[in-house]
């Protein structure tokens, strides 16, 4: 068993190294977003919109780990510039020092994972104000995150699950195992916690939601000694019971260095994937080749010849969509439309056949 100070020095490394990090240039693209709401949890919002940005783009929520900031996550990561190439805008809420000390989303704390509560409440109106100034796609809202921000991509999903088509956890934990720092401590080495068929019933409680749950994409290194990939399995546990799943994956992709599982709903549709990519530790799966969301390696930022932003991009259909009639600007809101079109188009989309 690890104790608590061998995960409380490798978090003090974490800080170390993304300090490093943070004397290389970060994103530039991000703009701040202001104005969104009575901001409950004290965060600080940024957002990308492409100049072209088509009709109706799907939204992307990006949360960023330990110690790092937004933009210093979207440098690593990738996502602006695959965003700009395929069409889709992205928020970016950034955590306070005030709030944590080592700018961690607080995943642990009750009061900023209950729906309309805190941190999480100040991001469902971050994400609402995105979605009335540049008129995006309800129906195409996604989140995703490192480490804490991955543990608070998933108090997302379970606190607002109407708001999301999909999401992605990378190193991330299940929803409501910690209700402090201790406890979250505990959770991360993969010790303690509820028992694995009480989670769904903690998700389930978190809203008052009937319909259907998001798809989940779980990553997570295999030498992870931060968040134990026990977590990762903590998780699909939590979700296949949301999405009545059985144990056994409906299909299995056995790669060079990572392993991919997905289970399919009754209807044949993929509704949750595990990652596990073997020797990798703590970070982002990255293949930096210059591609738009291959990445940039660094702390926390690993090259292995994955690129998760892609991959999740891919599994979200933001890629490969033919164009539609771009925006005039990034900022003056919707360009002018006809306003029969409109009515056929979102007529299409209702009935499934048009996204």
């Amino acid at each position: 068993m690890r104790p608590l100070s061998d995960t409380l020095m490798r978090m003090t490394a974490f800080r170390d190294a993304a300090s490093a990090m943070a004397g290389r240039p970060g994103s530039d693209r991000l703009v701040e977003l202001k104005g969104f709401g009575g901001n409950p949890g004290g965060l600080r919002a940024l957002a990308y919109v492409p100049e072209a940005l088509p009709r109706h783009a799907p939204l992307v929520v990006v949360l960023h780990g330990c110690t790092q900031s937004a933009a210093e996550y979207d440098l690593g990561s990738g996502w602006s510039a695959l965003a700009e190439q395929a069409g889709f805008a992205l928020l970016f809420p950034e955590q306070a020092r005030a709030n944590n000390f080592n700018l961690c989303f607080n995943w642990f704390e009750p009061g900023d994972i209950r729906r309309g509560r805190g941190e999480a409440a100040s991001i469902r109106q971050m994400i609402e104000k995105m979605i009335t100034t540049h008129g995006l796609d309800r129906r195409r809202v996604f989140v995703t995150g490192l480490s804490a921000g991955g543990a608070m991509a998933n108090v997302l999903l379970a606190s607002y699950p109407e708001v999301f088509a999909g999401g992605a956890v990378i190193a991330g934990l299940p929803y409501g195992v910690a209700g402090s720092p201790l406890e979250a401590f505990d959770r991360m080495r993969g010790h303690g916690g509820p028992e694995p068929d009480a989670l769904p019933g903690l998700v389930r409680k978190a809203s008052a939601h009937k319909g259907p749950w998001p798809a989940l994409s779980v990553w997570h290194g295999g030498a992870d000694h931060t968040v134990s990939p026990a977590n990762g399995e903590a998780l699909l546990h939590q979700w296949r019971g949301l999405h009545r799943l059985d144990e056994d994956p409906s299909h299995t992709d056995a790669q060079a260095g990572h392993t991919r599982r997905t289970w399919h709903d009754a209807r044949g549709r993929p509704v949750l994937e595990h990652v596990l990519v073997e020797g990798m530790g703590h970070g982002v799966p990255l293949k930096p080749d210059g591609a738009p969301g291959g990445g940039v390696s660094g702390a926390y930022m690993l090259d292995v010849g994955l690129a998760s932003t892609i991959a999740i991009a891919r599994s979200w259909d933001l890629m490969d969509k033919p164009p539609t009639r771009p925006r005039k600007t990034r900022t003056g809101g919707p360009a002018p439309a006809n306003p029969l079109l409109a009515v056929i188009e979102d007529a299409l989309r209702a009935a499934g056949l048009m996204r």
